[in-house]
């Protein structure tokens, strides 16, 4: 994808949008401190870090390790140290909760129902972002708007009800080319399951490389219809 640096508009319209995403990051920092950005370390979550760090802009960066990541998440984990310094700050499943569950459920159970499957994105993922937010004015995602039917009409700041605090999309108005544009033009380290047909990355038993012409979340949950493909983390609680 390293053609997309040739394309001057393409460019251009990536430098303005750095500026305002730059711009947004550092007033969030003055007005919601303390502030914190979920990374799930996907294309669009490295431009976010790379920004932050780059910029020095006072926002705690952490990632909810699930257990059950790939390897290649992992690996990039070990990239992010070397590349940028940055010691990810890690939220992990509370064991009681992943012991319940598979005890009843079995360790695969979220292929069985959806409600299955919701109960371990919640055992695994929405128990540890309330802690990781816990004291937080803010909270910061790599969400786009164009990535999946539950996104669409995605706003850049909206108010979690469910946690409590304000939440920010800054890349909710940013294309695919253009995120992609962003890491190439700044050797930014991306997971390397991109390469190979993964647009969207999650636990590894949930994710599967998408074909030509498939939707970018059509490898994830893939054996759900696509107004449920959500964990839990981004559903609007009143």
């Amino acid at each position: 994808m390293t053609e997309l640096l040739e394309d001057p508009a393409l460019i251009n319209s990536v430098a303005a949008k750095t500026v305002e995403l730059r711009r947004l990051l550092a007033q969030v920092a003055v007005d919601f401190t303390p502030a914190a950005f979920a990374n799930s370390l996907g294309a669009e979550d490295m431009v976010l870090t790379d920004l932050i760090v780059r910029e020095d802009i006072g926002i705690e960066i952490f990632s909810l390790d699930t257990g059950r990541l790939p390897a290649e998440t992992y690996d990039l984990m070990g990239r992010l140290k070397r590349h940028y310094g940055l010691n990810l700050k890690l939220y992990y499943p509370r064991h009681r909760l992943v012991e319940n569950y598979t005890r009843e459920h079995g360790i695969n159970g979220f292929y069985d129902a959806v409600e299955l499957r919701k109960a371990c994105c919640h055992a695994r993922k929405v128990e540890p972002l309330q802690r990781a937010l816990a004291g937080k004015k803010a909270w910061i995602t790599g969400l786009r708007a164009e990535q999946a039917a539950t996104r669409a009409g995605l706003a850049v700041r909206e108010f979690d009800a469910g946690n409590g605090l304000e939440k920010f999309n800054p890349l909710a108005g940013w294309t695919k080319n253009e995120v992609w544009a962003y890491i190439h033009a700044n050797a930014v380290p991306y997971n390397k399951l991109h390469d190979q047909g993964y647009p969207s990355i999650g636990c590894a038993p949930c994710t599967r490389a998408v074909a030509a012409g498939e939707h970018v979340r059509a490898g994830r949950w893939w054996w759900e219809e696509p107004t449920s493909k959500e964990c839990g983390l981004h559903v609007k609680r009143a």
